[in-house]
């Protein structure tokens, strides 16, 4: 998915109204918090890989393509929260996805083992997606990184949501996450590319820790 490809099917980018030295800001922003993050999350990840580990067989790490900035892939990483044979069980689940548009999700889930619905309730299991902030394929805010087959399904209106850098939270995940539909989580992700600005950035960051810790809309 490249610049020409997305020009060729008339895809318009939002515009984003953070300025250059803002775009610089916030990259140093991301990386200084993602790498102290890092070093203060080492204990307790160790912990969460050891619990992953003894429940069900497996790697202790996701890691799977998703689409960022103007369709460039990158490999998101992240605890494993399903049973090792997820993705091969996930066609057999299709008729009771709840989400709408291109999006798959399913409120009781049989393939999340014990440990990743603990962690996904309260959205640890992304917590290695700071690997993603300090390589640059994500940063602390913007939209939710979407997988290839999703972003196949996308009209052009749907695209413009790849217009900035993906990011670990955003509008859609202090606004009830998997309870919001498709179309009103594109809406959310286009008004923070329009309303971009390091304010807003420490505004969403600041409304996640309570966003998460009441587990709202997790799946």
């Amino acid at each position: 998915m490249t610049d020409s490809f997305m020009d060729a099917v008339g895809v318009e980018w939002e515009d984003c109204r953070l300025s250059s030295v803002g775009m610089v800001i916030k990259r140093l922003v991301d990386l200084i918090v993602a790498v102290v993050g890092m070093i203060i999350a080492l204990a307790p990840m160790l912990i969460i890989a050891i619990a992953i580990k003894l429940e069900s067989p497996g790697p202790v790490f996701f890691v799977q393509t998703r689409v960022g900035k103007k369709g460039q892939k990158f490999q998101l990483y992240k605890f494993r929260s399903m049973y090792e044979d997820a993705e091969y069980r996930k066609s057999s689940l299709a008729h009771l996805n709840e989400a709408s548009g291109p999006v798959f999700k399913i409120r009781n889930d049989p393939r999340v083992t014990r440990v990743g619905r603990a962690l996904r309730k309260f959205s640890v299991d992304e917590a290695p997606q700071l690997i993603n902030v300090i390589l640059g394929d994500m940063g602390l805010v913007g939209p939710r990184p979407p997988l290839p087959c999703e972003v196949e399904e996308y009209s052009s209106h749907e695209w413009k949501r790849l217009s900035v850098r993906p990011g670990m939270t955003c509008l859609w995940q202090i606004n009830g996450r998997s309870d919001v539909p498709f179309a009103q989580w594109v809406e959310l992700d286009l008004e923070y590319i329009r309303r971009q600005s390091l304010w807003l950035d420490l505004k969403i960051l600041v409304l996640t820790i309570p966003a998460v810790l009441l587990g709202r809309g997790a799946r």
